[in-house]
């Protein structure tokens, strides 16, 4: 067990989507500009320069989706250990936010790499902005639909007539996706409610069911302490509704570059040696637990050491094991995605073969194994993590 001593013309929902992605680049430029190589913004974290055998150092830039987190711990563990300096890269971490739209950041020009979901790449993607998903981090989904144990509410036909929160802004299509496979339509045979990125509306009972992450939210329930016996709150007060056993899973965070910015051959390398590097990184992460957990606290998160521990275990859990190797993008998984979106009617076609390439992340696998790193983790065994009050 891990020692957890405290340490610091669509529908409604689909244009809410959307209009992210219209206001995305004002968002990204008013918030987030680039700065200069020797001035860093608030919400950053800056290499200190490139290893000594580096004749020099290339500048590049990667905008993840959301805060400092162990969603992201293996960018901040490939800048911690030396990765990316040991690859001649000067990389520049930048946390996202409500006003940080990431795929946005990119197709606007103000960063060469960017975190996001394959959903909301491509619903860019078709708004004509050229991004390309140069490798897949996250193999498997985390979309849970938890309510009280005492509710009876167990299955998804059993929400019928429910209240339902959601958070929105395309989290929502995997249930969506999931509810319509039950022969249900979420906004005409629930009460949708907009759900803020916490748990509040459960804890609270003002609504039955609520959206949640396995590495995020679940463990916000499992955190709050049960003012009825004084102690936390156990699995068995919920019921949990994993959308991925049910066959509904859509690919989450990977890792994006402009087409046209990966047309120059010296950007390719650049961009094979930020994936061999960030490949590292998890690497690092899936075996270096707790000293991962410490490097993602050290990089600014304000949320509590267990409750980061809680996120790096179920975080890796969605990496691996990767069979083709981390990065590697799943056709069947990808394409489930894309049937999701579409159905969701946030996607109106079929994106188009450029919309991921493989030949980047297979380079960057290649040069990582040749350097003894384990991009598969077939022995990759989840850490037992014990959540303390508040997350702390």
């Amino acid at each position: 067990m891990v020692s957890l001593i405290s340490h610091r013309a669509r529908p409604y929902w689909a244009q809410r989507l959307l209009s992210i992605t219209a206001l995305g680049p004002l968002l990204a430029l008013g918030a987030c500009s680039a700065p200069s190589a020797d001035l860093a913004t608030p919400g950053t974290s800056t290499g200190d320069g490139v290893a000594d055998h580096c004749e020099s150092g290339d500048e590049v830039r990667v905008v993840l989706q959301w805060v400092a987190q162990s969603q992201f711990a293996g960018y901040y563990a490939a800048q911690d250990q030396g990765f990316y300096a040991d690859e001649c890269l000067e990389v520049t971490i930048q946390e996202g936010g409500v006003n940080v739209v990431p795929q946005q950041m990119l197709s606007s020009g103000n960063t060469e790499f960017a975190v996001s979901h394959v959903t909301k790449s491509m619903a860019t993607r078709e708004e004509g902005a050229d991004l390309v998903n140069i490798g897949q981090i996250f193999q498997r989904g985390a979309y849970l639909q938890v309510s009280w144990a005492d509710s009876g509410l167990e299955t998804l036909s059993d929400l019928e007539g429910q209240k339902v929160g959601s958070w929105g802004f395309g989290n929502d299509l995997t249930l969506r996706a999931a509810m319509a496979g039950e022969g249900m339509d979420l906004e005409e045979d629930t009460t949708m409610v907009q759900q803020p990125f916490d748990m509040s509306l459960l804890l609270n009972r003002d609504i039955d069911s609520a959206q949640a992450k396995t590495y995020n939210e679940y463990a916000q329930l499992l955190e709050a302490t049960n003012p009825e016996t004084g102690e936390l709150y156990q699995p068995s007060d919920f019921n949990t509704i994993n959308l991925q056993d049910l066959g509904y899973s859509s690919l989450e965070d990977g890792v994006y570059a402009r087409g046209e910015w990966l047309r120059d051959e010296e950007n390719q390398d650049i961009a094979t040696r930020f994936l061999k590097a960030t490949f590292e990184g998890w690497a690092f992460c899936r075996d270096h637990f707790e000293e991962c957990t410490d490097i993602v606290l050290d990089n600014g998160s304000t949320l509590g050491y267990s409750h980061m521990a809680w996120q790096l275990n179920e975080v890796n859990r969605l990496i691996w094991p990767s069979p083709e190797g981390i990065g590697a993008v799943d056709e069947d998984a990808w394409q489930q995605t894309i049937d999701i979106a579409m159905q969701g009617d946030v996607l109106a076609t079929e994106p188009d073969a450029g919309a991921y390439r493989t030949d980047l992340s297979e380079a960057a696998l290649e040069a990582a194994r040749e350097n003894g790193v384990d991009v598969i983790g077939d022995d990759y065994e989840p850490e037992d993590v014990e959540l303390a009050p508040g997350g702390e």
